[in-house]
């Protein structure tokens, strides 16, 4: 997982403030949530902003993470430890999700020539789990590791679209308190996207990059459950009368993974 110094776009800048009654336990987490979204090392003064928490219960949970290797500090700035890596190393190894879209990722990118991520919704943020780099020049928000608020770009609408109705239900209700309007607008564009199988965004995320995100399925108790999300990234220079094409590999991709997860 690669850490980067430069400064992403303050609108998609994730914030993970504490909730009311949350306990110490629970503020742990919340500071290394925080760590783990930025993406870059952080001073105590972000910290403070990201989490919400008194400047001596932040120091207090920052102690606690550092003594056990899950953050560590260098000038005073504060980053992901090694007992985190190793965390991030088991992951890779070990999940069934990432190990099998891989191989349908890296054919995607070959046949399209963009780039390609897994991305799945945790916290109301949308994660990438995996990247496949383009081997053309593409600067965006998503690489292995990051994540941007759950509410805006091709990705995001499509984990909201195929998430299970209670579920995205209280995630619109959160993304949108006080916001009767753009809960009835996102919704509305969510039941097209559901007819249509697939998700598009332009420059929503970042300027200059189209998108479209088709939804994973696996097998539950219950029947099959949408749980993450194939999105093709690419410059929009590139994209010009190729938007069907892309749209349809894409979606061919995410069919293909969910086979292999619903018989595995």
């Amino acid at each position: 997982m690669t850490w980067h110094a430069e400064c992403i776009d303050p609108a998609f800048d994730v914030q993970v403030k504490q909730e009311p009654g949350v306990t110490g336990a629970e503020r742990l987490l919340l500071v290394l949530s925080a760590l783990a979204s930025r993406g870059k090392a952080m001073s105590a003064k972000d910290m403070l902003a990201a989490t919400g928490l008194a400047q001596s219960t932040l120091y207090r949970q920052v102690a606690v993470l550092k003594r056990w290797g899950f953050v560590t500090e260098d000038a005073g700035y504060y980053a992901p430890g090694p007992i985190s890596l190793q965390l991030a190393l088991g992951f890779d190894v070990n999940s069934l999700l990432v190990e099998s879209s891989r191989e349908g990722m890296l054919q995607l990118a070959r046949t399209s020539q963009e780039s390609v991520g897994l991305v799945v919704a945790v916290n109301d943020q949308v994660v990438c789990l995996e990247m496949v780099e383009s081997t053309h020049s593409l600067r965006c928000s998503f690489e292995k590791g990051r994540a941007v608020p759950l509410k805006a770009g091709a990705s995001a609408r499509s984990l909201l679209a195929f998430m299970h109705e209670k579920a995205r239900g209280e995630t619109l209700e959160r993304i949108f308190a006080g916001d009767p309007q753009g809960r009835a607008a996102m919704e509305a564009e969510l039941e097209q996207i559901r007819a249509r199988g697939y998700a598009v965004s332009e420059s929503e995320v970042d300027p200059g990059v189209w998108g479209v995100s088709a939804p994973v399925f696996r097998r539950v108790a219950r029947g099959v459950l949408a749980n993450a999300s194939i999105t093709l990234m690419a410059p929009t220079s590139r994209v010009a009368g190729r938007e069907p094409q892309l749209a349809d590999w894409t979606l061919r991709t995410a069919h293909g993974i969910s086979a292999r997860l619903q018989t595995d």
